[in-house]
């Protein structure tokens, strides 16, 4: 049995471009504190504070606590994947790339999730279509990170790789992530959040000694503000506003949003400039994305 993807009205379609321009902004946040406040600290600090707000958001709601306790080992597995790993790999990363090309390097995240999918579950394999959208993905990921071997690359190779890195994390996050299909989606996000709050806790105090940093700007205070309420607990209840309303299939759309938002803020706000095999890659990485939607080729065999 399939179920029919509708078509995102006009009001999904303005909470999707807006979660876009969302987490396209967490990559220019990052950018704004991470040369001010060393990555495992930033990555506590955002976790915390996103945590924290929608802890006070559900107060309790939804059995929240009793699902804590309960389930706490999934949790941890799932705030280690999609939260902890990723976030502190694309830290480091951003010490020496732009929010804009991170946001490209990241946005292959569901290239490896049907790489995954296809080895390590039942029911999704890959297709033709499938196969090709990867195929292309992966080009472009080629594109972008091959320079970087070179000593005359603007950025050194490994902190090309560690976005891409971060892309797998969510990937893998993403399958384990449906054994919480039974929890009310908000609950799932805080428990994610609260496991991987107190998993980097220790790591950010025994790494940075954060009581030794200097006292941080107002830029970068607002920037971890921005990075934790806007772009993480808001963003978390805004994704499943749109999962409710459009489904999983739309809601994944907003990859092709992310990179041009971080691209545009990095541009008007930092002065970050890409460069031609940057846009060439990102071009084909959204190519892979499109050919993976299949939406579009499913329209023009209808039309043809």
């Amino acid at each position: 049995m399939t179920t029919a993807v509708t078509k995102p009205s006009a009001a999904a379609w303005a909470l999707i471009l807006l979660l876009g321009l969302i987490w396209g902004g967490s990559f220019f946040f990052a950018r704004v504190a991470v040369l001010e406040v060393p990555p495992f600290t930033l990555v506590f600090l955002r976790l915390f504070i996103a945590a924290l707000a929608l802890h006070i958001y559900l107060r309790g709601r939804f059995g929240l606590y009793e699902t804590l306790v309960a389930r706490w080992r999934s949790f941890i597995v799932m705030g280690f994947l999609n939260n902890a790993l990723p976030h502190t790999l694309i830290f480091f990363g951003q010490t020496e790339i732009g929010a804009g090309l991170a946001s490209i390097l990241n946005a292959t995240t569901p290239i490896w999730t049907v790489l995954i999918a296809n080895s390590f579950t039942s029911d999704e394999k890959l297709t033709a279509a499938k196969l090709a959208g990867c195929l292309a993905g992966l080009a472009g990921t080629a594109v972008l990170i091959g320079p970087g071997i070179t000593a005359a690359a603007s950025a050194p190779f490994w902190a090309l790789v560690l976005p891409v890195l971060a892309a797998v994390s969510y990937g893998i996050a993403s399958i384990f992530g449906k054994r919480f299909r039974d929890l009310a989606a908000p609950v799932s996000a805080t428990g994610q959040l609260t496991a991987s709050t107190l998993m980097m806790l220790p790591v950010s105090l025994m790494a940075d000694q954060p009581w030794m940093l200097p006292v941080p700007s107002t830029n970068a205070v607002l920037a971890i503000l921005a990075l934790a309420l806007l772009s993480t607990a808001f963003a978390y209840l805004l994704y499943f506003r749109i999962l409710a309303v459009a489904g999983a299939t739309n809601a994944s759309l907003v990859t092709l949003v992310v990179p041009p938002s971080a691209i545009l803020l990095g541009a008007v706000f930092l002065g970050e400039r890409l460069e031609a095999t940057d846009m060439i890659g990102m071009l084909l990485i959204g190519f892979g994305l499109v050919l993976l939607d299949g939406r579009l080729l499913r329209n023009r065999s209808k039309m043809a």
